[in-house]
């Protein structure tokens, strides 16, 4: 039953909001798939990675040649990568949920005005389904953005902490 109720107040928050907020949520959507990602990755994969990459620094005899440090940058590279995978494509959906708000907000004033043109000016009931989607999408943009930047600044700080602790891992002494 419960499940219901939640499957119906978001249905009548697409309905008042309209088709933009249905884009918007699937935006949300492929965000919050995006971060679980990287929380997963961060959570079960990256310290087998940091192993690996120790182990093999830690293999060779020789790190104080110029290779060696070649190496040693490739093997930091590599890492970064891997904590940068799909960090880009978060920071792209953050900025596009506000957008969509935006596109929402035209339509929605779009419609605002059909009906004035339609009807008149007096008619407040009737603008009143055109004010809503000009605001639902505009607000559902702005939380979704909000919730995705608070992730991504998590992210972001993480990431840049285990870089700095792989570089320091990874000396050249023997």
């Amino acid at each position: 039953m419960m499940f219901y109720d939640a499957y119906e107040q978001v249905y009548l928050f697409t309905e008042r909001g309209g088709d933009v907020v249905l884009a918007i949520l699937g935006l949300i959507f492929l965000l919050w798939l995006f971060v679980l990602e990287r929380v997963t990755y961060f959570t079960f994969t990256h310290k087998n990675v940091v192993k690996a990459v120790v182990n093999e620094w830690e293999a060779r005899k020789e790190r104080t040649s110029w290779q060696a440090h070649q190496i040693r940058l490739d093997l930091v590279a590599s890492v970064d990568m891997a904590l940068e995978t799909n960090t880009r494509t978060i920071k792209m959906i953050v900025g596009l949920c506000p957008l969509f708000g935006l596109l929402g907000t035209v339509t929605g004033m779009i419609e605002v005005f059909d009906v004035m043109a339609f009807i008149g000016n007096g008619s407040p009931r009737a603008m009143a389904s055109g004010i809503s989607k000009a605001t639902i999408p505009t607000m559902a943009g702005m939380v979704g953005a909000l919730t995705g930047l608070f992730a991504q600044s998590l992210i972001q700080r993480y990431t840049k902490r285990q870089k700095a602790h792989i570089e320091d891992k990874l000396t050249f002494d023997h």
